[in-house]
């Protein structure tokens, strides 16, 4: 029983952190990653469509995104959503690819990109205090329905604050190398 409670709560705690780092991925540093544009959305048919599922984006060099859309109709509408994006990038095209340079960040905007980047380990690490909050809850009811004892809910509860602050952790590691990606010259 408890075992089951204290995996299951691993189990999203790690999804939890395993997001954070997709989503960390999307802030833009000084250097060109395809999870920069993969995730916006532009007008395809009609319908709202990520890039990423209407051409191929690659990374030519360090400071170059390359994105060939697999129909030629949808160039504007890709080049449009990544102006409007908050990304600051400006694409360029010609008739079968967009490119897309990546320019050097200024001071202020690699604070703003820092500040953004808090505020993502914040949220995780909310997320993480009410997956510990819901273990909790859950061990509280084994206990009450007289399925583990109090002797076990207090052991089962200091082991899933040594797997939160784990978490808390490797929230904190992601968070610290990506501030230093982001402030590198």
């Amino acid at each position: 029983m408890i075992e089951q409670i204290l995996t299951e709560i691993n189990n999203k705690m790690q999804k939890s952190v395993d997001a954070l780092k997709r989503d960390l991925a999307g802030i833009r540093t000084g250097r060109a990653s395809p999870a920069l544009v993969e995730h916006i959305k532009a007008d395809y048919h009609g319908v709202l469509t990520p890039i990423n599922q209407m051409a191929s984006i690659s990374v030519p060099e360090a400071k170059m995104i390359l994105i060939q859309p697999w129909a030629r109709g949808s160039i504007s509408s890709i080049e449009k959503a990544i102006l409007t994006s908050d990304l600051g990038l400006n694409p360029t095209s010609d008739s079968n690819v967009i490119r897309l340079p990546i320019p050097p960040l200024t001071e202020e905007r690699r604070k703003d990109l820092t500040r953004a980047v808090h505020k993502r380990l914040e949220e995780a690490r909310i997320t993480l205090r009410n997956l510990r909050r819901e273990g909790i809850e859950k061990l509280r009811q084994a206990e009450k329905n007289k399925e583990i004892s109090q002797d076990q809910y207090t052991r089962a509860s200091e082991q899933l604050q040594k797997v939160i602050d784990a978490f808390i952790d490797k929230v904190n590691d992601t968070g610290q190398a990506k501030e230093k990606e982001i402030m590198e010259v």
